[in-house]
């Protein structure tokens, strides 16, 4: 079956329609920091069963990890990948087209991360002491109402921490960081976050370090930000201690200068390897390590599309050996900005770099989904602009998210499948596989004894059973 069948008639939900004056008002400069992103509808996908069999219907309640795990980090179960909401989401616009939307995400239970300043969340604390969470309580009603496992992101901070005026607020300067005389008082209002949503057992401490380089000493400022990822981890521990907690999450960027972490795929910053060095030894304690990056190196795709996204999976054998703590991917970029590739090229490669990701054990992996107004479905969107009729249908960029959190949740143990030709890649479990063609030509292939006829870059998920 094609993806494009999977979404034809998902299960009830309860939506919520979120018309708010100050969603209206606040929605054109609350995530002004908006990142790039991949993935869009396509063709050529298939199935040989619907993704949305055995789907669960997520409730309109709290869907946190599940008490007899919260203790033990993340659940066996735990979904392993997911998104990130940024400006412009599934919480408001054409009733229908929301609804849509709804239906599709209760398909499956995925992760759903959530900014508290920006990205679609208007300031939470103006002024000392003076709380807003409407925005914030909003995009968290929708992760509970759409099932999804809530995730906070603890970014940004209020003007006030970072030398502005008590009860303004300039969205220009969402990337700068607290000034260390308010870590203190930032970690009080992720406290205050925590009580807030006690369903919420996941927090991730800060954004790709905004604001924490040191342009002095051309290197980040590690100390500063592990003195205040300190205050942040102590004060939700003190919430609830069985909060899980980790950072730094910098972007694991190319850099034209020697570093011990290299391949065919190019390298890592050094200067980058170092700051995760520093916060591991110096951290009061961390549940998991936060990381982002793109396959694309300064030179370009290396050595070519498919093979550099060989670069997750070295990087996640560096962070087991060096940090040694389950790896988050917060942003996972698998397409180069601007890559004119076709729709089925861009989800096989997105296919591959999952399984990249897997075979490197990531803990969980969070798509950046990048929603536009006034645009039918830019690179990156996981679901078409709900704020247009007919809109809100959801792209197989997110069927394949959900199809990875069915078949290859935390724990699953995959086998090694014999495939033919080369061009062809399987990462396969006990009950199923998933055959991608990197090839923008059709092939006659053999997986796990099975002769296949692929398309060019078509994507495929086949019973072993």
């Amino acid at each position: 079956m094609s993806y494009a069948g999977l979404f034809g008639q998902g299960g009830a939900v309860r939506v919520g329609f979120r018309r708010r004056a100050v969603r209206a008002a606040g929605a054109l400069i609350a995530g002004l920091v908006v990142l790039a992103c991949s993935g869009t509808t396509v063709s050529g996908a298939s199935s040989d069963a619907p993704g949305g069999a055995a789907a669960s219907q997520g409730p309109a309640t709290a869907a946190a990890v599940p008490e007899a795990d919260a203790g033990k980090g993340s659940s066996p179960g735990w979904p392993v990948v997911g998104f990130t909401h940024t400006q412009y989401t599934a919480d408001y616009g054409d009733r229908d087209a929301i609804a849509s939307v709804h239906r599709a995400l209760a398909q499956r239970r995925l992760l759903q991360n959530q900014h508290i300043m920006g990205f679609g969340a208007l300031n939470p604390e103006p002024s000392p002491g003076r709380y807003e969470f409407a925005s914030l309580d909003e995009r968290i009603d929708l992760i509970r109402e759409t099932g999804g496992v809530p995730i906070i992101t603890l970014c940004c901070a209020p003007d006030w921490m970072k030398g502005g005026k008590p009860g303004d607020t300039d969205w220009r300067h969402i990337e700068r960081a607290p000034e260390p005389e308010h870590y203190q008082d930032f970690a009080d209002l992720a406290a205050k976050v925590a009580q807030r949503y006690p369903d919420v057992t996941h927090y991730i401490v800060w954004n790709e370090l905004k604001g924490f380089f040191d342009e002095s000493r051309h290197r980040w400022n590690y100390e500063g930000y592990t003195a205040m990822y300190n205050k942040v981890y102590k004060a939700l521990k003190a919430v609830n201690p069985k909060i899980k907690v980790g950072g730094p999450y910098p972007v694991m960027a190319d850099f034209d200068a020697p570093s011990e972490l290299h391949g065919p795929w190019g390298n890592v910053d050094q200067r980058v390897l170092d700051a995760l060095r520093y916060w591991n030894r110096h951290k009061l304690g961390a549940d998991f390590v936060v990381v982002d990056g793109t396959a694309e190196s300064e030179e370009g795709m290396l050595p070519d599309d498919f093979g550099a996204q060989r670069k997750f999976a070295a990087i996640g054998r560096w962070l087991h050996h060096n940090i040694k703590l389950p790896i988050w991917w917060a942003e996972w970029y698998p397409e180069p900005i601007r890559s004119g590739w076709s729709d089925a090229k861009r989800l096989a490669v997105s296919a591959v770099s999952l399984m990249e990701l897997t075979r490197s054990e990531a803990e969980t992996v969070l798509y950046w989904n990048r929603q536009e107004p006034g645009r039918e479905c830019p690179v990156g969107c996981l679901w078409t602009d709900p704020r247009v009729r007919g809109g809100g249908r959801p792209t197989h960029m997110l069927a394949l998210l959900q199809d990875f959190a069915r078949w290859f949740p935390r724990g699953t143990e995959t086998v090694h499948v014999h495939a033919s030709p080369s061009s062809v890649r399987v990462l396969a479990q006990r009950a199923r596989m998933l055959v991608v063609n990197t090839s923008g030509e059709r092939v006659r292939a053999e997986a796990d004894g099975r002769r296949l006829d692929l398309a060019p870059y078509e994507v495929r998920w086949i019973s072993r059973t």
